[in-house]
């Protein structure tokens, strides 16, 4: 029987060992930390992950959004979501697919340390430290899925990716805040990204940015949640890669194969630097080319996915304060419909049908490529 280990119990992780598992393979995952104990992080994603996830993605769901307010120097655009948006507790789902896992026969493997590949042989040979005693492991197919900074990645020769780091503060749901209503403020001479504001229940939200400096960001947070006039009660952190253009995934080690999926793939939306739904994507690609043999549609798909908001971004990167007025502005009835119907997990539809309503969108956006 075909076998095959997982570096990392990140979501993307405990996913691909079930599916792998579910089809037969035996799969050990090896995680780092004594026991599960995920870092908590307050996620917001499409609906798109339904799809991936079936019924366990209103499981692991803390609330539903129904609407965005985004916010641009005192203009205001509502969007209403034709289907909510789901805000995810990070540990929350990381802990489900590890039940996914175990239950598919799985073997979980804590306090194992990867350390690094052997030299080729029949079998891929890996190194792992355990209680610091190091043993030598061998698998057929290794799957890094141990976040950005991938020990399987520089160890089979990876590039290592640009990372960013997210910054965001749980506080008490402001009185005006509408705990379906996510909230989005365009500030590029703090940020070249955005602040958000996501409810995570009735009660609570995590407000945040993604920065270029982390002590810049955390005090432009600071600054930020005070002109809001709200406290932070804990911070949450992470470094999320940044997605630059499209890298191969796979690497043949000998006669056998690593992939990388997650952030350790920087599988990541640039434009708004999520990767949740197109990181479980990436996983279900990778899973068929390891079941089938070779690159499939669902990884060219994903490719052209990344791309769209790698262009995307360099577009916002380029945004003034007065070009985000402007564009809260060229938003029309239509144009916030399709915003609302369609969402930011397919922007080929979403851009195209954009541009075909409210054509001077685009053109701001080539504007916003050229030298300045």
């Amino acid at each position: 029987m075909k076998d095959a280990s997982i570096i990392g119990g990140s979501a993307a992780g405990f996913f691909t060992a079930y599916l792998l598992a579910r089809a037969g393979l035996h799969v050990r995952l090896y995680e780092m930390s004594d026991r599960l104990d995920p870092v908590p992080r307050t996620l917001i994603v499409t609906h798109k992950i339904r799809g991936i996830l079936g019924g366990l993605s209103d499981e692991v769901a803390v609330n539903r959004i129904n609407r965005f307010e985004i916010f641009a120097d005192g203009k205001v655009a509502d969007v209403t979501l034709s289907q909510p948006d789901l805000v995810v507790e990070r540990s929350r789902l990381i802990r489900a697919l590890a039940t996914r896992a175990s239950e598919a026969g799985v073997e979980i493997l804590a306090g194992r340390r990867f350390l690094g590949l052997k030299p080729n042989g029949k079998r891929l040979r890996f190194s792992i430290a355990r209680n610091g005693h190091a043993s030598e492991e061998s698998t057929q197919v290794l799957v890094g899925a141990d976040g950005a900074s991938s020990e399987v990645a520089r160890g089979a020769g990876w590039p290592p990716h640009t990372t960013a780091p997210l910054i965001q503060a749980l506080v008490h749901l402001p009185p005006d805040h509408p705990p379906d209503t996510t909230r989005v403020w365009f500030l590029p001479g703090e940020t070249p990204y955005f602040y958000w504001s996501i409810p995570h229940s009735e009660t609570r939200a995590a407000v945040g940015l993604i920065a270029e400096d982390e002590t810049r960001g955390r005090a432009a947070l600071d600054r930020f949640l005070e002109r809001k006039g709200v406290s932070p009660i804990g911070f949450q952190a992470a470094r999320i890669p940044v997605y630059r253009r499209w890298v191969s995934n796979h690497r043949r080690w000998g006669e056998n194969h690593v992939y990388l999926v997650g952030d350790a793939a920087g599988h990541v939306k640039v434009s708004t630097v999520g990767g949740i739904v197109t990181g479980l994507a990436g996983v279900m690609g990778v899973s068929e080319a390891i079941l089938n043999g070779g690159v499939n549609g669902r990884l060219r798909a994903l490719r052209r996915e990344l791309d769209r908001h790698c262009m995307l971004r360099r577009v916002l990167h380029g945004f003034s304060q007065d070009d985000y007025v402007r564009l809260l502005d060229l938003l029309s009835p239509s144009a916030k419909r399709i915003l609302g119907s369609s969402t930011r997990d397919e922007t080929g539809r979403l851009l195209l049908h954009l541009f075909l309503y409210q054509p001077r969108i685009l053109l701001m956006g080539m504007k916003a490529l050229l030298p300045r």
